[in-house]
C-alpha cells in the first residue's frame, strides 16, 4: 500500500512539473536575438507606463492629485517593481506574466493571465492613436472634426507601428530611444512652465496649497485611485521580451531607474499644469499640459505647438513600443499551441514575430473602425473611448492580481531558485504581494464604482463596463477550452493496460 501511494504521489508531482514546463522556454531563446540593454529596457518601461496626458486629466482632483499619486507609487508601483524583479530573475523567459503564472498555477491560469495582460494592449494602441488626434486638434485648431477623419489618423498610427515593429528589433528600439529622450525633454518643459508662471506672476494659478482639506481624499473621489492605477500599469511589460535581454542585471536596473523617472515625471508635470492653470476650472482635458506651456512661456502658442509636436511624435512611437512588446505574449501563445501555431513563428531575416504583430494590429483596427466611423455620433465615440479605457484598467488589474499572487506560489514550487535570485527580503516581497493584490483589486472596484465621464449614468457605466469585461474573460476561457479540445484530439490520453 505504501508503495502504491508513493508511486501515485510521484506521478502527480511529475505531471505537475510537466504541465508547468513550457515549449517557449526551450524554443524561444533559439529564435530571438539578445539585443536589449539596460537603457533599452528603461526606455520601454517609460514608454509603456508614462502617459503624461494623465497629468492633465487628474487636475480635477486639485491638490489631492498628489495624495493619489503618492498612494499609487507606494501601494502599486513600488510593490510591483519588487515582485517583478524577483519573478523576472527567476524566470527570464519570453512572455513574463504568462510564464510566471503557469509556473505558479499551471497552464490554464498561465494562459488566462497572459490573455488578460495582452488584451488591454489591443485597446491601449487605439488610445495612443486617439492621443495623437487630440494633441493635433490643439496644434491645428478645428482640425479633424469628423469621427471618420480621426479614425483614419488612428489607423495610420497603428499601421505605421506595425511596419516599424516588423523591422529588426535593434533598429526599431534605437528609433524608440530617441523619441522617448525628446519626450523626457518635453515633460521637463511642462513642469518648467509652471515654475516660470509662478515666478513671473508671484502666485500660483491654483490656490489652496496650504489648506489641508484640499489634500485629503474621501469616498466620492476614490475613482481617482483607479485612474492612478491605470496610469501606472505596465510594470512587467518589458519582460515580455525576457529572452531578448543581453544581461540579466538589466532587469533590476530598468525597474529602479524606470520607476524613478515615472514618479518624478508625473509629479513634475502635474505641478506644472497646476501652477499655470486653475485646477478648479479643469475639465480633465488631455491638452491642459500644453495650455500650461503656453501660459507659462508668456502666451507663446508657437512654443506650445512645438511641445505638442514632440508629444505627437512620442505617441506615434509609443504605439510602436506597445505593438512589438505585446506581440511577444501572442507569440508565446502560438508556441504553446493555445493560439494558431503561425503566431509562434518569426521572420527569417528580421527575427521578429511578424504574424503576431499583424494580427493584433488588425484587431486594434477593427475597434477603430467600429468606433470612429461616419455612422457613429461624436458623443458615442467618446463613450466608447472611455469604456475601452476603463475595461483596460479592470482587465489589466485582474492580471496584476495574479502577478502579485505568483510571488507566494513560486516560492513554494521553486524554493531553491527563489533564494538564489532574491531581489529583496522574503518578508518585503510577501508584503508587496499582499499590498499589490489589494491595490489592484481596489483599483478595479473603484473603476466599476463611478464613471470616469459625465457621458454615462452610474447604472449604464456599470452595465456596459461589466459586459465588456465579461466578454473579454469569456473569450480567454473559450480559447483555452478550444485549444485543450484540439490537443486531446491530436494526442489521445494513454490508457493503462495489464502487463
Amino acid at each position: 500500500m505504501t508503495v502504491v501511494t508513493f508511486w501515485k504521489g510521484g506521478m502527480r508531482m511529475a505531471s505537475q512539473a510537466d504541465e508547468r514546463t513550457m515549449i517557449s522556454e526551450r524554443v524561444a531563446p533559439g529564435m530571438l536575438p539578445r539585443v536589449l540593454g539596460s537603457f533599452d529596457m528603461t526606455i520601454i518601461f517609460v514608454a509603456i507606463v508614462l502617459f503624461i496626458v494623465n497629468a492633465s486629466a487628474i487636475q480635477q482632483a486639485h491638490q489631492a492629485a498628489y495624495t493619489y499619486w503618492i498612494l499609487g507609487f507606494l501601494l502599486f508601483l513600488v510593490p510591483g517593481a519588487l515582485v517583478t524583479a524577483q519573478l523576472g530573475q527567476m524566470f527570464p523567459q519570453e512572455g513574463s506574466l504568462y510564464v510566471w503564472t503557469q509556473k505558479a498555477l499551471g497552464p490554464f491560469w498561465g494562459f488566462f493571465a497572459g490573455f488578460c495582460a495582452w488584451w488591454p494592449g489591443i485597446l491601449v494602441m487605439v488610445a495612443t492613436g486617439d492621443a495623437v488626434v487630440t494633441i493635433w486638434q490643439f496644434v491645428d485648431k478645428g482640425g479633424l472634426p469628423k469621427a471618420w477623419e480621426q479614425g483614419l489618423v488612428i489607423l495610420a498610427v497603428l499601421w505605421f507601428s506595425a511596419f516599424m515593429s516588423t523591422l529588426r528589433l535593434r533598429m526599431t528600439q534605437s528609433y524608440a530611444n530617441w523619441a522617448v529622450v525628446f519626450y523626457g525633454a518635453a515633460i521637463f518643459v511642462i513642469g518648467l512652465a509652471g515654475i516660470l508662471y509662478l515666478t513671473g506672476s508671484g502666485r500660483s494659478a491654483t490656490g489652496g496649497w496650504g489648506t489641508a482639506s484640499n489634500w485629503s481624499i474621501h469616498s466620492g473621489q476614490w475613482t481617482w485611485f483607479g485612474f492612478v492605477i491605470l496610469a501606472l500599469l505596465g510594470i512587467e511589460v518589458p519582460l515580455n521580451m525576457g529572452v531578448e535581454i543581453v544581461h540579466m542585471r538589466s532587469i533590476k536596473r530598468y525597474l529602479f531607474w524606470g520607476s524613478l523617472v515615472v514618479m518624478f515625471a508625473y509629479l513634475w508635470a502635474t505641478l506644472g499644469a497646476m501652477l499655470a492653470l486653475p485646477a478648479s476650472k479643469s475639465v480633465g482635458s488631455t491638452t491642459d499640459i500644453l495650455q500650461a506651456v503656453q501660459v507659462g512661456f508668456w502666451g507663446s502658442h508657437v512654443f506650445a505647438v512645438l511641445i505638442g509636436l514632440v508629444l505627437i511624435w512620442f505617441f506615434v512611437s509609443n504605439t510602436v513600443v506597445y505593438n512589438y512588446s505585446f506581440s511577444r505574449l501572442l507569440f508565446v501563445s502560438g508556441l504553446e499551441q493555445r493560439m494558431p501555431a503561425k503566431l509562434g513563428t518569426v521572420d527569417a531575416k528580421t527575427k521578429v514575430p511578424v504574424y503576431a504583430i499583424l494580427t493584433q494590429t488588425v484587431l486594434s483596427s477593427l475597434f477603430v473602425i467600429a468606433v470612429f466611423n461616419p455612422w457613429v455620433g461624436g458623443g458615442n465615440n467618446q463613450r466608447a473611448y472611455w469604456l475601452f479605457q476603463a475595461a483596460v484598467t479592470v482587465i489589466w488589474c485582474i492580471s496584476m492580481v495574479l502577478l502579485f499572487a505568483d510571488i507566494f506560489l513560486v516560492r513554494r514550487a521553486f524554493p531553491a531558485r527563489f533564494d538564489e535570485v532574491r531581489a529583496a527580503h522574503p518578508y518585503l516581497l510577501y508584503a508587496s504581494g499582499v499590498v499589490g493584490m489589494l491595490a489592484s483589486a481596489f483599483g478595479a472596484y473603484v473603476t466599476f464604482r463611478s464613471p470616469w465621464t459625465s457621458l454615462f449614468s452610474v447604472t449604464h457605466w456599470r452595465i456596459w463596463l461589466g459586459a465588456l469585461c465579461i466578454v473579454s474573460v469569456a473569450a480567454a476561457v473559450a480559447i483555452y477550452a478550444i485549444s485543450e479540445y484540439l490537443h486531446r484530439r491530436e494526442h489521445p490520453a494513454a490508457t493503462m493496460t495489464p502487463a
